[in-house]
């Protein structure tokens, strides 16, 4: 298959140096708005297409929004406490509906839009693999890290079985393998 047509190996972000040097590329070579796109999406691993859906008066002084993803149609609930802060310095300066909006039009940006400006930062902070999904699979990868739960994540994520949650979030057979070399009780 020519190199052009090679679907992307999209990862999740597996270093919190990449993750902060995201961020800087993001603020330094994007713009805050592509910057808090990020953050929301690292922090509740919600798809970039229902990021941009979100609108300004949703978001804005609130620590927990409900929101209806778009693949599944169902509701889940975003805790937004640890972004609290970032996150509504910037709605504050936002004036439009759309918390993501788009410099062309009254609309909000694409999940296209997101795709190009997300690359855009990763070519600054050489983060391979980069794709509107490397948010979830992102936040997938460090709740896991964090929690070890992969039932509690797969339910986050809307997954019907564990075995998807652990390949989606890019936990591979040599990363168990090393964490059964050092197990001990």
């Amino acid at each position: 298959m020519p190199a052009t047509n090679q679907v992307k190996d999209i990862q999740p972000i597996r270093s919190r140096e990449k993750i902060d040097d995201m961020k800087w590329a993001l603020r330094r070579f994007c713009s805050e708005r592509d910057y808090i796109l990020f953050l929301v999406g690292v922090n509740t691993g919600l798809r970039v297409g229902d990021i941009v859906k979100l609108k300004t008066k949703e978001l804005l002084g609130k620590k927990r929004v409900v929101v209806k993803e778009g693949k599944t149609g169902k509701s889940r609930e975003l805790l937004l406490a640890n972004i609290y802060d970032e996150l509504n310095a910037y709605l504050d300066t936002v004036d439009s509906e759309w918390a993501f909006p788009s410099r062309k039009g009254g609309g909000a940006i694409t999940p296209t839009q997101s795709y190009r400006q997300l690359n855009k930062a990763a070519d600054m902070a050489e983060v391979e693999s980069m794709g509107n999904h490397t948010l979830r699979k992102t936040f997938g990868y460090w709740m896991y890290k964090q929690t070890r739960d992969v039932a509690k994540l797969q339910r986050i994520l809307n997954h019907s079985h564990p075995a998807i949650t652990l390949t989606y979030i890019g936990i591979t057979d040599e990363e168990i393998e090393q964490d059964l070399e050092t197990f001990v009780l």
